[in-house]
């Protein structure tokens, strides 16, 4: 009896000790959230009403802590990769895609010296040319990672800074647009800062559209890669060679940075 007693009075309080940190969890990100809204209002003009509002809409997903959780980029290596993206399916895809937009590709490359192929590429790897875009609210995914995600939650708030300021600058409601669990959206899956400072209205329509807009979706992805320094017909690999030992121990090191400045 005794032990019976024992083994309840144990659960009862990992039962309080849990709630204890839920809740003191729970308070933390609203104080952040609260912080949030503040800043945003003072630095950038928001009405705090409105923000409130809009974030009390989001939703915090446990899907979307679990995704970030163990991401693909993390566990797979190349040869993994290379099963999953060179397919059939996916090389097919990329032909249609190729004639159907050649005439904005051909555009792309004059303007920005980035070559056809390679638009596509991006476009197949990232979404198989707009089949899979996500289908999180991207304002539930940056809400749950910027204040629910503490080991990355800094980098997400910040995201959701730029996604306030794009939906504001689009005239969008905040709580359409829809993307992957990190918050990345349309068929090129550009973050709201990639999306602010490198999509492009490519028709001159009024609107950055990289959802439904092949135009646009093309122009952006040209934009990015422009932007980040692409030049025109220049060598996308170069060939490197082993000559000493000291190339050898950089080898053995790894991917990861093992020393710094």
């Amino acid at each position: 009896m005794i032990q019976h007693y024992k083994k309840l009075l144990l659960a009862a309080a990992f039962v309080c000790t849990h709630t204890a940190v839920a809740n003191n969890d729970a308070s933390l990100a609203e104080k952040e959230k609260q912080d949030f809204i503040l800043e945003m209002s003072q630095k950038h003009g928001f009405d705090q009403q409105f923000l409130t509002k809009t974030l009390d809409q989001a939703k915090v997903k446990q899907s979307i802590l679990d995704a970030i959780s163990r991401p693909a980029e993390k566990t797979l290596t190349w040869s993994q990769y290379r099963n999953i993206f060179i397919k059939p399916k996916r090389i097919e895809g990329g032909v249609q895609f190729w004639k159907e937009n050649e005439a904005d590709l051909n555009k792309a490359y004059q303007q920005y010296g980035v070559p056809p192929e390679i638009i596509t590429a991006i476009i197949g790897v990232e979404t198989l040319y707009g089949k899979h875009t996500g289908g999180y609210r991207v304002l539930d995914a940056l809400t749950t990672l910027g204040f629910h995600y503490p080991p990355r939650s800094k980098f997400f708030r910040k995201e959701l800074l730029q996604f306030l300021l794009l939906t504001r600058e689009e005239k969008v409601d905040p709580t359409e647009p829809t993307g992957s669990y990190a918050g990345a959206m349309g068929k090129p899956q550009f973050i709201p800062s990639s999306y602010r400072h490198y999509a492009i209205d490519f028709d001159n329509d009024g609107k950055r559209d990289i959802w439904n807009n092949n135009t646009d979706v093309i122009g952006s992805v040209a934009s990015y890669f422009s932007r980040h320094g692409w030049r025109r017909d220049r060598p996308v690999t170069v060939p490197a060679s082993n000559v000493d030992n000291h190339h050898n121990e950089m080898v053995k090191a790894g991917m990861k940075p093992s020393i710094t400045f």
